[in-house]
């Protein structure tokens, strides 16, 4: 017969996420008891293990969980506003170290290294993401900033909202990317006719867009090495 416990304090002591964390290290534990230690404290009827599978089961796989918004996260029973925020606040620190690079400034020599500074961030959305990265004059990375959600068209990236937030961070020029959530990176005919509108505003107000990178699962393509730009 299967043993429910509900509360945290109720489960035999080495069976809890945070005995097993220190005496085996994070790896050997599973996601939801790793979940399960960022919620802190479940409910009256669930454990926190038990309510982070239940977050788990509802948003259908941990890739799924990375692009949950504080409003989808608060409609799960058991999660109220502060887990919810417990929850964005991981997440949310482990897309800035993976960001994060040890010593000086990222430089950007080749798509790649471009494409490297935000695929980890970008691969497993489950909607697209527009983000400009703004260099300076020796093309290191000084800021980055997510411009739009939803599907890519005109009317939710603009040159003049890209432009502007250029302007502010003082860029000498910028690369824009965004993701596919299908995984695949080939471009679509409105990825190319934003590009060239991108590239032409860049050319009037005197910021080079450099490139746009299309983000696929663990693959990217280069509008401008395909010659779009």
């Amino acid at each position: 017969m299967e043993t429910h416990y509900s509360v945290l304090r109720d489960v035999p002591h080495e069976e809890r996420p945070r005995e097993r964390m220190m005496r085996y290290g994070a790896e050997a534990l599973s996601h939801a008891e790793l979940l399960a230690i960022l919620l802190r404290t479940g409910t009256q009827r669930q454990s926190a293990v038990h309510l982070a599978g239940s977050i788990l089961k509802q948003c259908g796989s941990l890739r799924n969980l990375l692009d949950m918004s504080m409003e989808e996260l608060t409609a799960i029973r058991g999660i109220g506003p502060a887990k919810a925020i417990q929850l964005r606040a991981g997440i949310e620190l482990g897309r800035r170290i993976t960001r994060s690079r040890l010593g000086d400034a990222v430089t950007v020599r080749k798509p790649q290294d471009a494409a490297d500074y935000v695929m980890e961030e970008l691969r497993y959305l489950k909607k697209e993401h527009f983000v400009c990265l703004f260099l300076n004059t020796k093309n290191h990375i000084i800021a980055r900033e997510t411009l739009s959600m939803g599907t890519l068209n005109a009317s939710l990236v603009h040159p003049r909202e890209v432009f502007r937030a250029a302007i502010q961070r003082s860029s000498a020029s910028i690369i824009c990317a965004h993701n596919h959530p299908s995984g695949d990176p080939t471009p679509s005919p409105e990825d190319i006719s934003l590009t060239k509108r991108l590239a032409e505003a860049g050319e009037l107000v005197g910021i080079e867009v450099l490139d746009h990178l299309v983000i696929g699962d663990g693959r990217f393509i280069s509008l401008k090495e395909q010659g779009y730009m």
